[in-house]
């Protein structure tokens, strides 16, 4: 129930006190955990100063010094303890306090188990995640170290360092590692460095101690600031078998502050060596690069193409001229080949020809239409009959049939007479009105040619009359009957 007030008639200091200290007797006792900041034994009592690890918070705690002897050891500063206490108001001064009535040390496996928490809590928010871990700089230009005052891990991780590359800088914070303060301190310094842009790697050494005496390097709110940090981080925090869990937050962990300048600074002498193979490698590829060159070099000059050029050059004329020697022997036999086969060819035509044939004294029989008279018994009696010889012709008009055959006017030569072409008409003669001439000879192609002959004016008007044809005018009847 509040307390009733006004301007014009406001409480006085005493009422308000009073209201306050019965309000927190009446809260009882309570149990309280954190962190003893301060201690201080007067006599019987022994003041305190208890802080909360994760907040910025902390109250004053009083108790009976046999309170605080009753364990072993004795709680001392930097410690964390829980405690039984009842809250006090000192209504005098205004204070708030807690009366301690059992002081115990936070056991090492609820601690554990508490370090065990957090460090799944964090995993799962990814503050542990690998993928986030950065890699470190092959030579850092300067590196931020935070260490303990005087300390020998500060002594391990400058003289490593130089030792390894002597012209190494060093940005050093010296901060408390234990104690109450550890944390916030080392926070502070973290975030100092962290803000340089010239430091490239930031270290934070302390050497081995207790678990209790790790706990500011597995504090919440310093892995977080870890997580955050832009510049990569370097835990060396105790030995091989200590792990806090800034391990598990910084980019590399080293298990000394030795290693951790190892891990940080690469070593002058080994990067000699290294710069020293490479150029004995490149030396030795190069080298081979150009003997084998100089090995193709020599191969190529020593061919007989570059060795002697006129002579091959010498080589190629004779090919060519050998060449040109067989092309005209070659063009020359084709050449005689052909105007041989010419010439068989033109003989064979000669002898084949229905020309020649005609120019033994044979004649050909054709119709008006061209077709030609193989036999006495085709033509008809009064049919106009065309007689063509080997320069010319004449017309005849079939006067009566003959079927006796005359004599032969002479042998006839087997090969005259072309296989093709069509033969002259049979021995058989045929009267016609013009004297009954007799064609190849019969008796009226006889007489009706005597009488042309040697008539030549009667046979003039009738050459005027029917003009004889020649062997040139009828050129495609030969070809055709010839072939």
């Amino acid at each position: 129930m509040g307390m009733e007030s006004s301007a014009e008639s406001p409480q006085p200091v005493r009422t308000v006190l009073q209201a306050v200290g019965g309000w927190i007797d009446r809260l009882g006792a309570i149990w309280v955990e954190g962190q003893i900041a301060e201690l201080n034994s007067r006599g019987r009592m022994t003041y305190m100063t208890l802080r909360d690890p994760v907040a910025n918070a902390s109250i004053r705690v009083l108790c009976e010094t046999s309170v605080l002897r009753r364990q072993e050891p004795a709680p001392g500063p930097g410690d964390r303890v829980v405690m039984h206490a009842k809250p006090d108001f000192y209504q005098l001064k205004g204070t708030f306090s807690l009366r301690a009535k059992e002081i115990r040390h936070v056991g090492i496996g609820e601690l554990l188990a508490r370090l065990e928490q957090l460090r799944r809590t964090l995993t799962a928010e990814g503050v542990f995640d690998p993928a986030r871990k950065r890699a470190l700089p092959f030579l850092p230009n300067t590196v931020g170290l935070i260490c303990g005052r005087d300390s020998a891990a500060e002594r391990d991780v400058m003289e490593n360092s130089r030792r390894r590359w002597p012209a190494v800088r060093f940005e050093v914070r010296q901060v408390a590692v234990q104690g109450d303060r550890a944390t916030r301190d080392v926070i502070e310094a973290l975030r100092d460095l962290d803000s340089r842009p010239e430091v490239d790697v930031i270290v934070i050494a302390r050497g081995g101690g207790s678990m209790e005496d790790l706990l500011p390097f597995s504090d919440e709110a310093l892995v977080r600031a870890v997580a955050a940090a832009a510049t990569p981080v370097v835990s060396a925090i105790g030995h091989e078998q200590d792990a806090p869990l800034l391990d598990h937050v910084a980019d590399v962990r080293a298990s000394t502050p030795t290693d951790a300048a190892k891990r940080t600074v690469p070593d002058v002498g080994e990067q000699l060596e290294i710069i020293r193979q490479l150029r004995d490698r490149g030396r030795r590829v190069i080298k081979g690069g150009v003997d084998r060159e100089l090995t193709w070099l020599a191969s190529v000059r020593s061919r007989p193409v570059l060795a002697d050029p006129v002579r091959e050059t010498e080589r190629l004329t004779e090919q060519v001229l050998e060449m040109r020697d067989r092309a005209r022997r070659s063009l020359t036999i084709s050449l005689d080949r052909a105007a041989d086969g010419l010439g068989h060819t033109e003989a064979r035509l000669h002898a084949l020809s229905p020309a020649t044939t005609l120019a033994r004294g044979y004649a050909i029989v054709q119709r008006e239409d061209g077709s030609v008279v193989r036999s006495a018994t085709e033509p008809e009696v009064g049919e106009t009959l065309r007689l063509r010889f080997a320069e010319d012709g004449l017309r005849a008009t079939v006067d009566s049939l003959d079927g006796t055959a005359g004599p032969e006017p002479g042998p006839v030569q087997p090969e005259a007479v072309a296989p093709e072409t069509a033969e002259p008409a049979p021995a058989k003669s045929r009267s016609a009105k013009a004297g009954g001439a007799k064609s190849g000879g019969t008796k009226a192609a006889g007489a009706r040619t005597g009488a042309s002959r040697k008539k030549p004016a009667s046979g003039g008007s009738r050459a005027a009359k029917n003009k004889p044809e020649t062997a040139a005018d009828n050129g495609t009847t030969d070809t055709t009957e010839g072939e």
